[in-house]
């Protein structure tokens, strides 16, 4: 359901100033494209866009998380990322016109600003900054691709699970607590295993001295080294 005139204009706002590829920009511009801004709201479960609907616009998540994900010929799913407030995807509608490849389905209540690639385009070319922090995010996003596509050529799924454990570890600064950031069923998806083998592969790793699991997702790295080598 899209929204008014002031609340799209305020929500605008909130949307351009969580989105690292604007929040940098000056007062005139900022203000510029929260005009240009449009909001939706969608249910858990509920599709944002599905593969072959034609991509024209970028979405930034205002609240809520969204799913991307792609189908495999035999219909298994394969979770590409999670997206939180402040992300954003289809932003490769910005450069050519086709259709998405993947599927965005919003995980709980979720709301999206929309700018259109007519819209974006236009602030691409009058502010070039723009355009250098939306490079910066495709860097993030190969190497993101980079490190799964290492999972995957992990044969044993406890490589593949440790893997993913220890890049969670790397953002956590000194502490060795984690949270998983998503579901069993979720990091099933991602790591290509069912969540049967996520859950008896974390009590093995708790039987072994190496992690300690803990309620809300959390869980305490005890040994990285010998989850690594396991």
């Amino acid at each position: 359901m899209a929204c008014d005139h002031t609340s799209c204009h305020v929500l605008g706002s909130a949307c351009v100033s969580l989105v690292p590829i604007f929040n940098h920009l000056p007062e005139e511009p900022l203000n510029e494209i929260m005009k240009c801004v449009t909001s939706v709201s969608f249910k858990k479960g509920e599709m944002i866009y599905k593969a072959g609907d034609l991509s024209d616009s970028l979405y930034i998540v205002n609240k809520g998380r969204v799913k991307i994900y792609r189908l495999s010929d035999t219909g298994k799913e394969q979770l590409l990322r999670i997206l939180y407030p402040g992300d954003f995807t289809g932003e490769l509608a910005l450069f050519n016109e086709g259709c998405h490849e993947s599927f965005a389905e919003a995980m709980n209540d979720t709301r999206i600003c929309l700018i259109t690639r007519s819209d974006l385009q236009q602030f691409l070319l009058r502010y070039p900054p723009i355009a250098l922090e939306i490079l910066a995010e495709f860097s993030r996003r190969l190497a993101q691709s980079e490190r799964q596509t290492a999972r995957f050529a992990a044969e044993k799924v406890e490589t593949r699970i440790a893997l993913f454990l220890a890049e969670c570890l790397e953002g956590e600064g000194d502490s060795n607590v984690i949270t998983l950031p998503m579901s069993k069923k979720d990091l099933a998806s991602f790591l290509g295993t069912t969540p049967e083998t996520i859950s008896r592969k974390f009590t093995e790793f708790e039987s072994a001295g190496l992690i300690k699991q803990h309620p809300q997702k959390k869980m305490e790295i005890l040994d990285l080294d010998g989850l690594l080598l396991h």
